[in-house]
């Protein structure tokens, strides 16, 4: 989450990417509501790729499954 004054300014791929860029895994995955569409289209100008979708538990919305390879 980016503050609005901070929105539309690059942080939140900054934040990601600080998060990310150093991890020695070789995928990085994100669960997302396919309910917002632009939130998609922003991980995928990032990188990502849909791949499917995932009920993680029984009570729990479905959601779409972005991967970003790493290494």
């Amino acid at each position: 989450m980016v503050r609005p004054n901070w929105r539309k300014a690059g942080v939140s791929e900054q934040l990601q990417s600080a998060l990310i860029d150093d991890r020695p895994e070789a995928l990085a995955v994100l669960l997302v509501d396919p309910d917002h569409p632009k939130v998609q289209k922003l991980y995928e100008s990032w990188g990502y790729k849909p791949v499917g979708f995932r009920q993680p538990f029984a009570d729990s919305p479905r959601y779409a499954v972005m991967v970003r390879t790493l290494r």
